[in-house]
């Protein structure tokens, strides 16, 4: 089984040594590793062709404009070759050698469409110090109503899927991750099992994870992505769900 792993990156010079030493790690070898840059003006480029060697032919990048981080991973997703496809953002790494052996363990029942497990934030200044921690334990399809999604940096899908169910929408600019699974798992109910892994190191600050018009754009995408499913956009529900998870980061912060 051949994994695809994808990784945008643009002006990514300060974290992306990082990301590519914890692909390289990965006890599991049989993958494609896939680098989409938008054009960078840093050294970031420089940074992937000085790692290229040392994957033997396993990997593959490009560097060109694009219309944004999702128009990026669909140019990744649409380049892959291998059976299940991932992606791993270039501020964030894998927490262990043996998460792709996780999700090839799991995924060599053919009757299973993806994976998910849980994922971790630290501080930008302190990569040891964990801000919060993302357990996916406690997803089921039904909670995707009140907003609530599995780590999308831990979700790992066959690229048949994509084929058949499409890739990320471009034109949301926060909530595509929100869409997509929402597509793939509630409207045509793939197949998935959660991996208690931690398998994702993310940086707190990323697009998705910082400040409140953020929030208010998440919110609404989310709602939009109902009304985009057909589902009736039950926005209090949303709400109701974004509070929940406003009590859950909190309670995270004090317990930590």
């Amino acid at each position: 089984m051949k994994i695809s792993i994808i990784t945008v990156t643009y002006n990514s010079e300060a974290t992306l040594r990082y990301t590519i030493e914890s692909v390289l790690k990965q006890t599991y070898e049989n993958i494609e590793y896939i680098v989409v840059d938008g054009k960078s003006k840093d050294n970031t480029v420089d940074i992937i062709k000085e790692y290229e060697p040392r994957f033997n032919g396993r990997i593959k990048w490009i560097s060109e404009k694009d219309s944004g981080l999702y128009d990026a991973m669909n140019k990744g997703i649409s380049m892959a070759t291998g059976d299940v496809v991932g992606i791993i953002n270039s501020d964030d790494y894998f927490t262990s050698d043996n998460v792709l052996q996780s999700v090839v363990e799991v995924m060599s029942n053919e009757s299973i469409d993806a994976v998910y497990a849980d994922i971790h934030f630290v501080s930008s200044e302190n990569l040891e110090k964990t801000v919060r921690y993302y357990s996916s334990k406690k997803f089921s399809p039904k909670k995707m109503r009140l907003g609530f999604m599995p780590a999308h940096p831990s979700f790992y899908c066959r690229k048949s899927c994509f084929d058949k169910y499409g890739l990320y929408r471009t034109d949301y600019r926060i909530a595509a991750d929100f869409e997509l699974l929402l597509r793939m798992i509630y409207i045509h109910n793939i197949h998935t099992q959660y991996i208690p892994v931690d398998m994702v190191t993310m940086r707190v600050g990323g697009a998705s994870t910082s400040g409140l018009k953020s929030k208010y754009t998440i919110l609404k995408e989310k709602s939009l992505s109902f009304r985009d499913n057909g589902i009736r956009p039950y926005v209090f529900l949303i709400v109701l769900g974004t509070g929940l998870k406003m009590i859950l980061h909190l309670k995270d912060r004090i317990f930590k």
